[in-house]
């Protein structure tokens, strides 16, 4: 989300283009919003009399200008207290992800028109009216509000168009989309790749009602009802023979997943939950808190160029349906800066260009990578051991050093272990980022320290950068940081101030390791 200004406004003039709303429900005498519906009438008429013809995206994108409500600091109240749905888009003009989103919106609006959603959509360029914003309650850039009778509710669904489409008709009366005929069902299958069919000898009952109860509570998933088996073999051709029946259809290669559990909400809603993605999904800013947020605890992330993984696809997909409902499996774009490097930063390996098969639990508190090469058989035995907790998590570190020469070791991930903790000699460790303002400083001061005490030879000087390295034993997060490890008490070390003077870094030194009488005679 965007939140303030950059330096330099980018001016985005095709955003007012961009914008198609569908309502129904005015203020009554209220001219502004006559007009609008005229005009909405006039382009329906002008499609009816184009004979079909698609029009041009350059047309559609026009027409969507003269219907679009614009609000500002005059109008937004009336319209917004005025009708009973609005759904209302503050966006920025220099903000990238306002940019982003508002193909999207315009094209859910262009959907909710031919659904004839009783929804008012409306845009706020927030930025040029404040204080609009400010009565909406518009805080960052784009934000989504949908105003039932003039009081706020906050957008929680996805960002696509679809996303945009189901939220809002669940949201306005709609949560289920129910079908009579084949040719409505065929038009359905037209506009939907994921959604979830009920069938029901009757749209009545305890089971009927648990299902619509599900559909109000999902923010995410269309569902649709039939009560005929012919229609419902449309959109589910294995449908089971039994009096009511739920199963989930998406896209390729598992298209059909059948629900065998009780009809309760809760158990609808995690079959959802478990089955609405793609053996394997791709990763896009667009749907990527829908894919944080699953409940599926482990994720398996693939890092590749699009031509090497369309090679691996075949096989990732194998290995998915072993571990569905137990692993996802995501794909994400190794050129894709915003997405792939944030990721591959937590490796060490954000210049990687060759594929990187990963691992993260949910929450993210520990990550897993294959170290071999990404063939369908490493890939399932990584993810085998990802389910029995049998893989060891990832800690990344530089490559080891050369230490013969130098007076202060420089420490890695992988040499920890060995040269800290398994050491018989006290360690004094320099933990610092390359971008921390103030650990020059401190690194220039261990320095001296080091040539100080250059005669005692139980005593090592070490350094170690925390942005490239890791290890379990190393929680730290503020930089620079001091730990003097004892050699008897390798377990507890202890924190040197790093505001000292050398004198009082050195007299500490000499309190806890007593190695006074140990050192050169050098003056500090």
């Amino acid at each position: 989300m965007c939140t303030r200004k950059p330096s330099s406004r980018l001016i985005f003039v095709v955003l007012t283009l961009l914008l198609v709303p569908r309502f129904n429900v005015a203020t009554e005498g209220d001219d502004e919003l006559a007009e609008l519906l005229a005009v909405d009438e006039e382009v329906e008429r002008e499609a009816e009399e184009g004979g079909g013809v698609k029009l041009s995206e350059a047309e559609v994108l026009s027409k969507a200008q003269r219907i679009v409500v614009e609000l500002n600091n005059d109008n937004t109240e009336r319209v917004v207290n005025g009708n009973h749905f609005v759904l209302v888009l503050g966006y920025a003009p220099w903000c990238p992800r306002s940019a982003e989103l508002m193909p999207h919106f315009a094209e859910a609006a262009t959907s909710l028109n031919e659904f004839r959603t009783p929804l008012l959509m409306a845009k706020l360029d927030a930025d040029r009216f404040p204080n609009s914003a400010s009565f909406l309650g518009i805080k960052g850039f784009p934000t989504l509000l949908l105003f039932v009778n003039g009081t706020s509710h906050p957008y929680s669904g996805g960002f696509t168009a679809d996303d945009i489409v189901i939220w809002a008709r669940k949201k306005t009366g709609a949560p289920v989309v129910r079908i009579s005929s084949v040719a409505e069902a065929e038009k359905f299958l037209g506009k939907y790749q994921t959604f979830l069919v009920g069938r029901f000898d009757k749209f009545e009952g305890p089971d009927y009602e648990e299902f619509v109860s599900a559909a109000k509570s999902d923010n995410e998933t269309q569902f649709v009802e039939v009560n005929q088996v012919e229609l419902a073999q449309v959109l589910y051709p294995d449908i089971k023979p039994t009096d009511h029946f739920i199963g989930i259809v998406k896209s390729e290669p598992e298209r059909y997943t059948a629900y065998d559990g009780a009809f309760t909400v809760n158990k609808i809603l995690e079959f959802v939950d478990y089955n609405k993605f793609p053996l394997v999904i791709k990763l896009t800013e667009m749907n990527s808190i829908r894919v944080y947020s699953s409940p599926i605890k482990l994720q398996v992330l693939v890092f590749a160029i699009i031509d090497d993984f369309k090679n691996l696809l075949d096989p990732l997909q194998n290995v998915a349906r072993t571990f569905k409902s137990k692993i996802m499996f995501i794909y994400v774009d190794i050129n894709d800066e915003n997405l792939a490097k944030p990721f591959l930063t937590l490796f060490g390996l954000e210049e990687s260009k060759n594929t990187v098969v990963a691992a993260f639990d949910n929450g993210m508190s520990s990550k897993y990578l294959l170290e071999s090469k990404p063939t369908q058989s490493n890939i399932e035995e990584f993810c085998n051991n990802l389910v029995h907790g049998s893989m060891s998590p990832y800690f990344k570190s530089q490559p080891i050093p050369d230490n013969t020469e130098a007076s202060v070791h420089v420490i890695v991930g992988k040499t920890f272990d060995d040269e800290i903790l398994s050491s018989k000699k006290d360690v004094l460790l320099e933990v610092f980022t390359p971008w921390c303002i103030n650990c020059d400083a401190t690194s220039k001061q261990v320095e001296k320290l080091a040539k100080h005490y250059k005669g005692s030879s139980n005593l090592i000087f070490a350094r170690i950068d925390a942005s490239a390295n890791e290890h379990p034993k190393l929680q730290v997060n503020d930089y620079p940081t001091l730990l003097l490890f004892r050699a008897d008490d390798k377990a507890n070390p202890i924190k040197l101030s790093t505001k000292s003077s050398l004198k009082e870094l050195a007299a500490s030194i000499n309190k806890y390791l007593k190695v006074k009488n140990k050192v050169a005679k050098d003056e500090l």
